[in-house]
């Protein structure tokens, strides 16, 4: 039961993030964004057209078999609104840096807060394979992560389904490295003097 909710969950920020993208409103929740979407257009729409050209082609394959066509029409139709829902989220969901944290997202399914102390170091780094390995996150985008952020100590991070796992590194992809990499770093040096500054 708890991971149905969960999946609901999940389904309903997708229908939010089209919804948002449609009214191009992206979430930016107040800190300085960075996107990790551009170039995945292209492919997310080439990825629609052979669903809806598969829609079409089961419908006329079915068409004898009314019941049959329409419970594949509806997940046709469902398997459409995701794809579309799953681009939204990535377009309108950046990472998002405000004073203290980094939020690292991923479409609908991670939003990760690290705290800014946390960060050990920061570094452009562009990566196209990525093994599995215990305290590793890796979020790549078309297979390539461009910025890699190494942690003080371990950080729990949530899996969709609730799994936890402690990380020490994060690979994350920015369409902009350069100018994450050159903002987190700032944005460091700016938090650490806050907290040394006598109260």
């Amino acid at each position: 039961m708890r991971t149905a909710a969960v999946l609901a969950r999940h389904e309903l920020r997708l229908l939010v993030s089209l919804l948002r993208w449609l009214a191009r409103r992206p979430d930016s929740g107040g800190g300085q964004a960075f996107g990790y979407a551009r170039g995945q257009g292209a492919v997310m729409a080439g990825f629609w057209f052979v669903c809806a050209v598969e829609t079409f082609a089961m419908a006329v394959l079915l068409r004898n078999w009314p019941t049959a066509h329409r419970v594949v029409l509806v997940l046709d139709l469902y398997t459409l609104l995701f794809v579309a829902g799953l681009y939204a989220a990535w377009t309108v969901r950046p990472h998002l840096l405000h004073d203290d944290v980094l939020r690292v997202r991923q479409a609908a399914h991670v939003d990760l807060r690290v705290p800014l102390d946390r960060i050990a170091a920061v570094r452009r780094e562009t990566r196209t394979t990525h093994g599995r390995a215990d305290g590793e996150l890796n979020l790549p985008v078309g297979s390539r992560t461009t910025v890699t952020l190494e942690l003080t100590a371990p950080l729990p991070h949530f899996t969709l389904l609730g799994r936890r796992r402690d990380v020490t590194l994060i690979r994350l992809h920015a369409d902009d490295d350069r100018a994450l990499a050159d903002a987190v770093t700032r944005a460091r040096s700016g938090s650490s003097l806050r907290s040394d500054r006598p109260r």
